[in-house]
């Protein structure tokens, strides 16, 4: 089962003192290559992620965006089936992102299963088929993103009410053609909706002809980050 999967860790797992083809030779070796099919898988993934000027080179010299190619480049030398990557583009710079990005795709494209680990909601939409949202190794939502964006309907609005007015209030508020669900949540009450921005609008004349102040108002339209904060909260992660 090894050598059918590849890992990319967060950290970059190379030896510094090492250059570039050692450290490829050394994680080819450990998945049973040997000889001239050992020197040509270096050689192919060297060329894959740029790096063949830099070969002979110590990793130690390297920038953050080259030891992270050159890391991927680990994960692949074996030619796995499935590629694990945990977080590749951590701290790299703009064009060593895009390369990266470029390469996850075709490699995708030649038939490789990539499972991708990111906090970056633009890399998922840019990347990936199939999402799964986790939170405290929960798997919380499986889906496409269109599935998932689609799950908060057209947005959801969060709405901070004086406490004795938010209740008498509730019947009215889910009496609103747009609203789907109207529910209290820690203080504030969380307002689903069918279309979020015809929605504010009724609430707001509805606190007006109340005489109810709004003392907080938050909207999150449909997005990947939206739904991700939707499913796992806004408390700091350790």
């Amino acid at each position: 089962m090894r050598p059918l999967i590849g890992f990319v860790p967060q950290e970059v797992a190379l030896y510094p003192t090492l250059s570039a083809r050692d450290n490829l030779t050394f994680f080819g070796r450990v998945y049973g290559l040997y000889g001239s099919n050992l020197k040509e898988r270096v050689t192919t993934v060297l060329e894959l992620v740029g790096l063949s000027d830099r070969a002979s080179d110590p990793v130690q010299t390297f920038s953050g965006g080259m030891k992270r190619r050159l890391n991927i480049a680990a994960g692949l030398v074996h030619q796995p089936r499935i590629l694990f990557l945990d977080e590749p583009t951590v701290g790299v710079d703009p064009q060593s992102r895009n390369f990266i990005f470029e390469h996850v795709e075709r490699l995708n494209d030649e038939g490789i299963t990539i499972v991708y680990t990111t906090h970056y909601m633009e890399e998922v939409e840019r990347l990936c088929d199939r999402v799964a949202i986790m939170d405290q190794g929960r798997i919380l939502a499986l889906d496409t993103v269109i599935g998932l964006v689609n799950r908060l309907g057209a947005g959801v609005i969060y709405l901070g009410l004086p406490r004795p007015s938010s209740e008498p209030l509730l019947p009215d508020i889910r009496a609103i053609s747009q609203v789907l669900t109207a529910t209290e949540e820690k203080g504030r009450l969380k307002i689903e909706t069918s279309n979020a921005r015809l929605a504010l609008l009724e609430l707001i004349g509805l606190c007006s002809a109340r005489n109810v102040s709004i003392l907080s108002l938050e909207m999150l339209e449909p997005t990947l980050e939206s739904v991700f904060l939707h499913l796992t909260g806004k408390r700091l992660r350790d």
